[in-house]
């Protein structure tokens, strides 16, 4: 059955690299090449290859082969593994908003023009802005839903942060499925979730890959700062009993990125004393 659902899976991978192909070069490059000169055709062409059509592809294949467990990474906007997977939590929005006020953790701004503006002018004037927003990453084909961050020393540039995905707990038979795994629709409010975590700790000023954007540098030590959360809820009785449980993927030499992690998830019930389901 093993063998069945992993050959499944890569002709549904082989399937998406071969439809993305397809569309690059023989709809998109084609669209252009009729209307424009060679050279800015195919800048066109790889501009939407490497913004668009590839990046969801790899979002697709690696849902795919992310079935019957947690992923092991979030992705970025450009396709590529980004913040590890390190920490879940269960129970309800209200009651993870609370755990997080209790440990003095604030809500990250929504991402716009007008708090990327914001956050610009502070990581530049070196002004306190508690409630920065975060950029986008994907687990379950979308961005996270909320996230919560703490600024060391008042620096724009210096947190703890990390970022949740709100799942509906499953079933066996839910989780055996690509429905499951593929539905990117955020569950209802008031029920009690999943929230799939990433936490990781902002050390300074950064400038992203290719686009050379502003943004934070990050530390390497994943664990350090999964513990560091964990730790801070337990100590104000926000959580109950934490167990350690492994990622659904294998990373290689437990390097992702620049991160070095152990792959495992600490995850707990939110509530003091409070029982995992």
């Amino acid at each position: 059955m093993r063998f069945f659902i992993r050959t499944l899976q890569r002709i549904a991978i082989f399937g998406i690299g071969a439809v993305s192909i397809w569309l690059i070069v023989f709809v998109v490059f084609d669209f252009a090449d009729k209307r424009m000169p060679v050279a800015i055709a195919l800048a066109f062409t790889y501009a939407i290859a490497a913004y668009v059509v590839l990046p969801y592809a790899v979002r697709m294949a690696l849902k795919f082969s992310q079935l019957r467990h947690v992923p092991s990474f979030t992705v970025a906007a450009d396709g590529l593994p980004a913040d590890p997977v390190n920490l879940a939590l269960y129970g309800t929005e209200d009651e993870l908003k609370a755990a997080f006020a209790a440990i003095g953790w604030v809500e990250a701004d929504k991402l716009g023009l007008a708090s990327s503006v914001r956050m610009v002018k502070a990581f530049v004037l070196n002004r306190p802005y508690p409630t920065a927003p975060f950029s986008t990453l994907f687990l379950f084909g979308r961005g996270q839903d909320i996230g919560f961050q703490k600024a060391i020393d008042d620096s724009p540039r210096k947190r703890h942060h990390v970022r949740f995905w709100a799942r509906v707990m499953p079933n066996d038979d839910e989780v055996q499925s690509a429905r499951f795994w593929l539905n990117q629709e955020v569950p209802p409010k008031g029920a009690r979730l999943s929230w799939v975590g990433a936490g990781t700790r902002d050390t300074g000023f950064g400038l992203t890959r290719m686009t050379f954007q502003i943004t934070h540098a990050t530390d390497s030590d994943t664990n350090a700062e999964r513990d560091y959360i964990m730790g801070q809820l337990k100590a104000a009785n926000c959580i109950g009993e934490i167990v350690s449980v492994r990622a659904g993927d294998s990373v290689s030499e437990h390097h992702l990125n620049h991160y070095v992690t152990d792959g495992d998830v600490a995850v707990a019930a939110l509530g003091k004393g409070a029982v995992l389901p």
